[in-house]
């Protein structure tokens, strides 16, 4: 493992560094209210859902083995379409959710929350079923072929087909043998999904009837999560895509199947982009203009530049490597949370292996730091994968860090982010951070990498809120 560093004078103007310290912990401060705020509003909602049902006399017919079944049904379909909802607004990119919880996080949740609303969904379709049946006098088919001869009900069967359709395309060995572009277009039939079900919670059963609170409450929880989609998904992007009129200016090789996208616009400053974030690019060429990637930043540029660094892992990123000069660029963000704005602690400890470099080269460039405050360490398996290296090293020794290179492959038979030879040597997380304890640690890389680096800086007692890791897989 090689080193770099500027010498510097001894680190003076400490009521600066007071007063950054104390602007980072008043930042944590109001992000942890905001998820705080955020989480109870979730809540809430399931909770006004069911609040709702029970003020306008959703336990009266509680009398009897029907009743009870069908009351079950009925809590069922409320919290699991309350919860349908919440996951369309997480899916939104709503700025504020974003910026508290990470998009990482929050797709995670989104994704968390899939299986339980279907068992919901599915537990709501079973025992209406089975209550209207006991009621009726019917068995189950005969109750079911009767609920479909009810208009609206077609509409319900149809939104939950499509609501099982995409949950089961969002099972990771599912999803893993779909083209993006081919799992998102199925996922899209969550919107559809949601539509469908909304005629017969207007008009079966009189559950929302007609000028009570229940139906404001869930017109308006419709509206506002499809209008959020609306705004954040479509209408926000495209007239930000048309007003910075985002093109190709130049492609430079990296290394091997790298490449550095250079971008000119106009008023790029407008976006807010800060270093670490990325965002959603679709590169209007022939062969790319049905592809999104997520790509992060590699440089925040100015006012008329930007840059994106691709590698070429698939055939989709390997086309945008290709992709003409002059070509029309839109994008959706900047998103994320791997950001100098979200440190709480004195020091900054950044790890980056591989493409996992991209982020951390624009989040040094735009983070403003003292002499002595970063120490950042890179990890390649070879000098060809040295991406942007150069440019790193720099950024640290102008603003007065240090810097460790970490090239070779990792040992064989041993859980270890470090290369074998460092690893034989003893080298540790610690003995490359002797200040991990009092860091912000910001690790990006490969998952499995990654999870080892955070596995050992947890076991160093780095606790969870310094250690910043964001993914933006799909």
């Amino acid at each position: 493992m090689t080193a770099t560093a500027t010498p510097s004078a001894p680190i003076t103007g400490a009521p600066h560094h007071a007063s950054a310290e104390a602007s980072r912990r008043r930042f944590a401060a109001r992000r942890a209210a905001r998820a705080d705020l955020l989480s109870a509003l979730c809540v809430t909602s399931v909770a006004a859902a069911i609040a709702l049902w029970l003020a306008y006399g959703g336990p009266a017919d509680v009398g009897s083995p029907a009743g009870v079944l069908t009351a079950a049904g009925i809590i069922a379909g409320l919290v699991g379409t309350d919860l349908v909802l919440v996951m369309l607004i997480l899916a939104a990119r709503v700025p504020v959710v974003d910026r508290t919880f990470g998009r990482d996080a929050t797709m995670a949740l989104h994704r968390r929350l899939g299986k339980p609303v279907l068992y919901l969904l599915l537990a709501h379709g079973a025992l209406l079923t089975l209550g209207y049946g006991a009621s009726d006098g019917l068995d189950p088919l005969h109750e079911t072929l009767a609920l479909l001869s009810i208009g609206d009900m077609v509409f319900a069967f149809v939104g939950m087909a499509l609501f099982l359709a995409v949950v089961v395309s969002s099972l990771v060995a599912v999803r893993r043998r779909f083209p993006y572009e081919v799992w998102h277009a199925i996922h899209l039939l969550s919107y559809a999904a949601v539509l469908f079900a909304l005629p017969h919670q207007l008009s079966v059963g009189g559950i929302l009837a007609q000028g009570t609170w229940e139906r404001v409450y869930w017109v308006e929880l419709y509206v506002a999560a499809f209008a959020a989609l609306a705004w954040y998904r479509f209408l926000l992007p495209t007239v930000a895509s048309l007003r910075h009129g985002l093109r190709v200016a130049e492609i430079e090789s990296v290394g091997p199947g790298v490449v550095a996208i250079h971008l000119t616009g106009r008023d790029l400053s407008r976006l807010g982009i800060a270093g670490g974030q990325y965002a959603i690019w679709r590169f209007w060429s022939r062969r790319t203009w049905w592809h999104a990637h997520p790509i992060s930043f590699s440089s925040v540029g100015d006012d008329r530049t930007v840059r994106v660094t691709v590698r070429a892992l698939g055939a989709g990123s390997a086309d945008l490597t290709r992709v003409p000069i002059g070509t029309r660029v839109w994008l959706e963000g900047p998103y994320g949370i791997f950001t100098g704005a979200n440190r709480t602690s004195p020091h900054l400890a950044v790890v980056a292996a591989g493409i996992g470099v991209t982020p951390v080269r624009s989040l040094l460039e735009d983070a403003a730091l003292e002499p002595g405050e970063a120490t950042v360490l890179l990890r390649a398996r070879n000098e060809a994968e040295q991406f942007h290296w150069p440019e790193v090293r720099q950024l640290v020794e102008r603003k007065g860090g240090l810097l460790y290179g970490m090239t070779g492959s990792r040992a064989r038979g041993v859980d270890s982010w470090m290369s074998a030879e460092d690893l034989a040597r003893g080298v540790t997380l610690q003995s490359v951070f002797p200040d991990l304890r009092s860091s912000d640690l910001f690790v990006c890389g490969p998952q499995v990498w990654t999870d080892l680096v955070v596995r050992d800086a947890r076991a160093a007692g780095v606790p969870e809120s310094q250690i910043h890791v964001e993914r933006f897989d799909w």
